[in-house]
């Protein structure tokens, strides 16, 4: 064989590495040492078993805050939002107050006309004469995920402000097409819809100040964290702070959220699709939050060597 023909494929592997490593090193990322990669290699494992057994699609996309390393998981597939598509609302709000656009105090009076399904607080208050503020709205929309709450906010921030924002982030892929809950709209193919990567993306937007001044970053995640019924938390401890909106439709559910793990946080988005059975989608989603908590909080706790310190302890 000629020897320029030997050395073709190395130049070409040569090549390819190069392209990934340059890749890697602009995305800002930081290689793990070697022995967490371990853990997140045993944690991908894990996220296997739980998408191999789910009778269902699943994307999942991981992001450790603290170096940029990342596990993606069908993480480009487009999924249905469900609920969900509410952080987007509730971001561009934020991102419109902050412009002095509104004020999160500014107050709204409820109207009859407001009311759709789904408004467990909104249709027990009184039309024409209650009166709540904006930001009340808001964390009607989170915490107990208000859809007349959520379509006033739609309304007032306006859906094509929604998507004008998240394009300017780059995230084609997610889209606010439709109120809460226009059933029409979403039989004529006009659904709310993101994937794992870019709703991680927002997060992280979110989270690291890009989208808002800290004030507002602060009490974006504040309203955020409100307790709420969702998958993500179920199984992990009750004073950990988890800033999260989950969201539900037949065959679907979703949760996304910042896990303010200390000196470890992550986000977590996972997004299930083509369901059999709605729980199961839900315990798959608890699964995978569970073994994801259980590795930051190992890596948080550690030192570089693995060695955890428990206040208290005198072992040598």
């Amino acid at each position: 064989m000629p020897q320029n023909r030997r050395i073709a494929p190395v130049v070409l592997l040569l090549t390819c590495l190069l392209a990934s490593f340059a890749a890697f090193a602009q995305s800002g990322a930081q290689a793990p040492p070697e022995k967490q990669q371990v853990l997140w290699q045993k944690l991908e494992n894990s996220i296997t078993q739980v998408d191999q057994h789910l009778d269902g699609v699943v994307g999942v996309a991981v992001l450790d805050l603290t170096d940029g390393h990342k596990y993606l998981l069908h993480a480009n597939d487009v999924f249905p939002q469900a609920s969900s598509i509410k952080i987007t609302v509730l971001a561009e709000l934020y991102r419109q107050a902050q412009q002095g656009k509104l004020k999160l105090t500014d107050l709204y009076t409820v109207k009859a006309a407001d009311l759709v399904q789904d408004s467990d607080i909104m249709g027990g208050l009184t039309p024409g004469v209650t009166r709540i503020t904006l930001r009340d709205l808001a964390t009607m929309m989170v915490a107990v995920s208000d859809n007349s709450a959520t379509n006033v906010l739609i309304d007032r921030v306006g859906m094509g402000n929604v998507n004008a924002f998240l394009d300017s982030l780059g995230l084609s892929h997610t889209r606010l097409r439709r109120k809460m809950m226009d059933l029409k709209a979403a039989v004529e193919g006009r659904e709310n819809v993101s994937t794992p990567a870019e709703m991680m993306a927002l997060l992280e937007a979110i989270y690291r100040g890009k989208v808002l001044n800290k004030e507002m970053t602060d009490d974006f995640f504040k309203v955020l964290s409100t307790h709420k019924d969702s998958w993500i938390p179920r199984d992990l401890p009750d004073d950990l702070k988890i800033a999260n909106k989950p969201g539900a439709l037949e065959g679907v559910r979703n949760d996304f959220g910042v896990i303010f793990v200390e000196k470890r946080p992550y986000i977590l988005c996972v997004m299930t699709t083509y369901l059999h059975r709605e729980r199961d989608g839900e315990e798959s989603i608890s699964k995978i939050s569970l073994e994801a908590w259980r590795m930051f909080d190992r890596m948080a706790r550690a030192s570089e060597y693995g060695r955890v310190i428990s206040p208290g302890n005198s072992t040598k």
